[in-house]
């Protein structure tokens, strides 16, 4: 079951690069490639990442110059035109971003008329003008990471939503609802504090960061604004502890979503991935910081 789990992954993913490469010369948009995998947006980032080393846009960014390396050696099309191809609008950003992938410049290249030589990818995946047969694949799995598999109950909350980077959205929505919760004898010795992550910050516009800060409350619980009620679906999750500052959360997403879920023998459904914080900032050192993450199983 696992080994196929992590075919069908693979075997999506690979939809998507081969897409990518025949498709160089077409607007390639984050949704759109999600749905060639079919994965939602915010899914599809984080397993293409996971299991290729690289966001999907990092990913076609690089393949484009790669392409433009081997028709600066091979072809005669002029340097502004193979700039324009690969997706940049001026000669001089198309020039400086080649000569930091290659270390020279787009003429230089020409110049040297040597085979194209491209840096190390991370999966090992480049520009190529035939096709695409498979992606070699790392295949640890759950060894690496202690994974548990939890039901949880359907959960009512009562949330503050904030929008903008998760640095600065998360303390703000933390500090509306937490202002409510005291007024109202909200919080208890067991009140469990739930970050709910919508976005995805390498692929989202930083103002339409969506994150809700979240406490489970009983039915009988009015709120007002800026407080919400929501409900939260029940159902069995993925549950991987972090340690460390949540600055170092996006990776550990990666990880489960990238690596571990392929190799598991499940998939994800529909719904959103959300953190439970076991301590709090204000009492803890950011090394020392326990961060339960849950990923939707179907």
């Amino acid at each position: 079951m696992k080994t196929d789990t992590h075919r069908l992954y693979a075997e999506r993913i690979l939809l998507v690069l081969r897409h990518v490469q025949r498709h160089l010369d077409e607007p390639l948009d984050l949704a759109g490639l999600a749905a060639q995998a079919c994965f939602s947006v915010s899914h599809f980032h984080r397993v293409f990442k996971g299991m290729l080393g690289e966001t999907i846009m990092d990913h076609v960014r690089r393949i484009r110059l790669e392409r433009a390396c081997v028709q600066l050696i091979t072809g005669s099309a002029n340097v502004t035109d193979i700039a324009l191809d690969a997706g940049y609008d001026s000669l001089e950003a198309f020039s400086r971003s080649f000569r930091k992938t290659f270390g020279l410049s787009p003429s230089a290249c020409r110049k040297q008329g040597d085979r194209p030589r491209f840096p190390a990818a991370p999966s090992g995946v480049h520009y190529a003008s035939g096709e695409l047969v498979e992606i070699i694949l790392s295949d640890t799995g759950e060894a690496f990471m202690n994974v548990r598999i939890e039901t949880l109950p359907e959960r009512r909350l009562a949330m503050v939503r904030a929008q903008g980077p998760y640095m600065e959205s998360a303390p703000k929505a933390w500090g509306a609802l937490c202002a409510y919760a005291q007024r109202k004898n909200l919080f208890g010795p067991q009140t469990l504090l739930i970050g709910i992550s919508h976005d995805d910050p390498s692929v989202t516009a930083p103002g339409d960061i969506r994150y809700d800060a979240a406490i489970p409350v009983e039915s009988h619980v009015l709120v007002e604004p800026p407080v919400s009620i929501g409900t939260l679906p029940g159902g069995e999750y993925a549950v991987i502890s972090h340690q460390g500052p949540h600055e170092g959360l996006e990776e550990a997403y990666g990880a489960i979503m990238g690596r571990w879920l392929p190799q598991s023998g499940r998939e994800m459904r529909d719904s959103p991935s959300f953190e439970i914080y076991r301590n709090t900032l204000s009492s803890t050192p950011p090394e020392q910081l326990l961060t339960d993450i849950h990923i939707p199983l179907k």
